[in-house]
């Protein structure tokens, strides 16, 4: 054994501790590995900053900035509206696991976690359910997946820059689909069955304490098309709704006289109280609309709109005055969505209502215009959070940039780490994004992580290092077949991607494979693709993958419900490589 050899494998070993113990970041972990590296001499500076220019690691921070595009621009929101739509559990599930499946073989599972979170949250909660019964669905569908296309997760990148660094050919960027979409329907059916028997009830969360809390009055309007046209008055609003009254029908500036027993017609205008979000439910259920009052309101479209809570103070100026008399929206460029007053409820227009001391008003407005709310002593801000929303133009054009730059790919006109940066200084130029945004949307921890570990790889190879572990550790596996060698592989790579980060899991096996592959003679593909695959999917426990770990507290989980249904999952789909793998990547 070499020196390099000797430093090489005490390098591993410490990485290995480091990465489970979890004593430090994953990332300082990486520039350890790397320094170390260096100072010793098993790597040139050149080979050690590699990773910082291996297209893997730009790849991944290209589609980083590209996800952002459609999260910032609400290109996905429309997707939690059609969610919360759906009456069935086990609909809602299904159609939860196939949309974020598809998805994030695209986008960034992470970003598309962080994106349908809270959309998977207000859906199931709106329909009386649990979130703990689907929220670990969510998760594990990101990563069915994700394994199915090269760009799907950051491991298949990273899988495929080591191969090709080793001078494998490596993957084209649909290559995995065949097998991944094998994955996908196994695993949708296995958490369709999970779901019911395996998963916790663990009951609906109370509303954070950054909800809008009480009984608003809200005045709605009927659009051209809305599904309650033709209603009357008394079944106008969904029985499942709660909370929820219809106390006046407005025509023509006019109240009903019987609200209840007439029809609903288009441009009509809907006086109702009730809870504010079982009001958004109905609201986004019928296709209803708040008054948009005047364009000139709309501010710039980058900027966020915010929800706010805002009091009539003591002695203020507005108490007896109605918004329209006040001219309160374009005199604080703000919009009025609702009115929360304790005792008697007025049936009058929302523009018509007297404002009163104590009353709390329910505005949308930009953050500069909260400020200017903040700062009259008329009125008290008492809370306000980010509205979501979906800006149509940021959205088309955030799709249509993401498209382009899979589809160039796939044809082969240039690789996707060019078409990739190309999208992303698109989004920029067409204002998409701002930079400031494209440079905040980088996990950067995840950067430094594939820089940093990358060396490593390369450390094994030159040394001898995946040489000597694959004589060592594998090589008594040779003689019973590639079969069994690759299901070594894959259950290696699985076990330890369930205590390590998964791009450090892959790292660490990739060359191990290779150097496996080429004692015996055969093609290091199946074994690659063996790599990949577990190292992308993690169930067994809530730290074994990003996602995971979102979930876990989301949910309310505790950490046994992750291995309870996750090693069934793990084992079934050992399984299907092990029978899968060699029938799409032969030997």
């Amino acid at each position: 054994m070499t020196p390099d050899l000797w430093i090489t494998l005490v390098v591993l070993v410490g990485a290995v501790v480091l990465f489970v113990s979890e004593k430090l970041p994953v990332d300082v972990v990486a520039l350890l590995i790397l320094g170390s590296l260096l100072v010793f001499g098993v790597v040139s500076p050149g080979e050690a900053l590699s990773g910082f220019s291996s297209p893997a690691t730009i790849t991944v921070a290209a589609m980083f900035v590209l996800s952002a595009g459609l999260q910032r621009s609400g290109a996905l929101r429309g997707v939690g509206e059609l969610l919360s739509r759906v009456r069935w559990p086990w609909l809602l599930g299904l159609l939860m696991m196939l949309l974020v499946a598809f998805t994030s073989a695209f986008i960034n599972n992470t970003a598309i976690v962080a994106v349908f979170l809270p959309l998977v949250i207000s859906a199931v909660v709106a329909r009386g359910l649990s979130p703990s019964k689907f929220l670990i669905p969510l998760s594990f569908a990101a990563q069915f997946g994700g394994v199915c296309t090269l760009i799907g997760t950051s491991t298949n990148l990273l899988v495929d820059s080591l191969a090709r660094q080793s001078g494998q050919p490596g993957f084209a960027l649909f290559e995995f689909a065949s097998l991944g979409l094998w994955f996908v329907v196994a695993g949708v059916l296995y958490m369709l069955v999970a779901q019911r028997f395996l998963l916790p009830d663990l009951g609906i969360p109370d509303s954070g304490a950054d909800d809008h809390r009480g009984r608003y009055l809200v005045e709605l309007r009927v659009p051209e098309k809305s599904p309650v046209i033709g209603r009357l008055g008394s079944v106008a609003i969904p029985v499942d709704a709660k909370d929820v009254f219809l106390l006046e029908n407005f025509r023509d500036g006019r109240p009903l006289a019987q609200p209840r027993a007439e029809a609903v017609a288009a441009g009509d205008r809907l006086l109702i109280r009730g809870d504010w979000n079982e009001i958004e439910r109905v609201r986004r259920d019928l296709q209803l609309r708040h008054d948009n009052v005047a364009r000139d309101l709309d501010g710039d479209p980058a900027d966020a709109r915010l929800h706010a809570e805002v009091m009539i103070a003591p002695g203020s100026p507005l108490a007896g005055k109605s918004l329209a008399q006040l001219r309160f929206g374009h005199v604080y460029r703000v919009r009025v969505h609702g009115v929360q007053r304790s005792g008697t409820q007025p049936r009058l227009p929302l523009d018509h209502i007297p404002l009163a001391v104590g009353d709390i008003l329910l505005v949308d407005a930009t953050a500069s215009a909260l400020e200017d709310l903040r700062s009259d002593p008329g009125v008290v801000l008492i809370g306000q959070r980010e509205q979501p929303r979906v800006d149509g133009r940021r959205a088309l054009l955030s799709l249509l940039v993401m498209a382009a730059a899979i589809g160039v790919a796939v044809l082969g006109w240039m690789p996707i780490v060019a078409s990739s940066l190309l999208g992303c200084a698109a989004l920029v130029v067409l204002r998409c994004l701002r930079p400031e945004e494209a440079y905040a949307a980088v996990d950067w921890r995840v950067i430094i992580l594939l820089a940093g570990v990358l060396p490593l790889g390369i450390a094994l190879q030159k040394s001898g290092g995946a040489d000597w572990v694959a004589q060592h550790a594998l090589g008594w596996l040779s003689g019973y077949g590639p079969l069994v060698t690759l299901a070594a592989i894959y259950l290696l790579t699985a076990l330890m991607t369930e205590v390590m980060s998964n791009n450090a899991a892959a790292v660490l096996v990739v060359p191990i494979a290779i150097s496996t592959a080429e004692s015996m003679g055969v093609d290091a593909k199946p074994f690659l693709v063996a790599v990949a695959f577990a190292a992308s999917t993690s169930f067994a426990t809530p730290v074994g993958y990003q996602t995971n770990t979102m979930v876990y507290t989301a949910g309310g989980y505790r950490f046994s419900d992750f291995p309870k249904i996750g090693i069934p999952l793990n084992l079934l789909f050992w399984a299907m490589a092990v029978i899968l793998i060699p029938r799409y990547f032969p030997f």
